[in-house]
């Protein structure tokens, strides 16, 4: 008999997880602790840091002084909350990898170049409906921790609410993968709906309205819902 998997239940990784090695190290072995909320809890966000959102924050692929290498990709969908009502004014953080498979982090190992054109970060506030969007280049694979496999293509998100303690952390894949099934990360997910809900879908219709020229790209839907019977994972 199937066991039956009850929505809101094992949605998210468990903080340790043997065949992700680095959560040894990751996973806390002790009770978590709770702040008081007037440490942390009650500060107003979303937090912008020192400038405001700008209207080019959400493309990767400009202000750095050139073209950046790789396949360009045009990431969008809404931040929906659990009765799929879209999220305004939420502030959407990304990082990843260039297209070479390298982050510009310096605990990057530097196995692969970087691409000087390319930070691999942005940021975009949701519209009225919740939308988001980012222009940006396909990340590349990458090798994953001592022992693993490599890790498929992958774009981080931050999703940052009213509140400080109100962040959200996850990550979203690209359809057709073959590396998706044995990412140590997705695997962790025990749910294999919840797995699915990570990956983006590969938008044919919205594509050719991206292409021509140095902006041609490659169309791509992922929403985030922050809760409910549907709900993204979250690290």
């Amino acid at each position: 008999m199937t066991e039956l998997i009850l929505p809101g239940q094992d949605v998210n990784p468990p903080y340790f997880h043997p065949d992700y090695k680095i959560t040894a190290l990751r996973s806390p072995r002790e009770p978590l602790i709770q702040l008081p909320r007037e440490w942390f809890h009650d500060v107003r966000g979303p937090a912008y840091g020192h400038l405001a959102v700008g209207p080019q924050d959400n493309d990767l692929t400009v202000g750095r002084g050139g073209a950046p290498q790789g396949q360009r990709v045009v990431l969008s969908g809404r931040v929906l909350d659990s009765d799929g009502r879209g999220v305004p004014n939420a502030l959407v953080e990304i990082w990843q990898a260039n297209a070479a498979g390298r982050y510009i982090d310096v605990a990057d190992p530097g196995f692969m170049p970087l691409d000087p054109y390319f930070t691999g970060a942005g940021r975009c506030l949701t519209d009225s409906s919740g939308n988001y969007r980012f222009m940006t280049i396909r990340p590349a694979a990458y090798a994953g921790p001592k022992g693993t496999m490599f890790r498929p293509a992958h774009i981080h998100f931050s999703v940052f609410g009213i509140g400080l303690s109100e962040r959200l952390i996850t990550q979203c894949y690209f359809d057709g993968d073959p590396l998706i099934e044995h990412d140590p990360i997705v695997t962790a997910i025990p749910d294999p709906r919840a797995r699915d809900r990570l990956v983006a879908r590969f938008d044919h219709e919205a594509t050719p309205l991206t292409s021509g020229g140095d902006t041609s790209a490659l169309a791509y839907k992922w929403d985030i819902v922050l809760r409910g019977r549907n709900a993204t994972p979250m690290e």
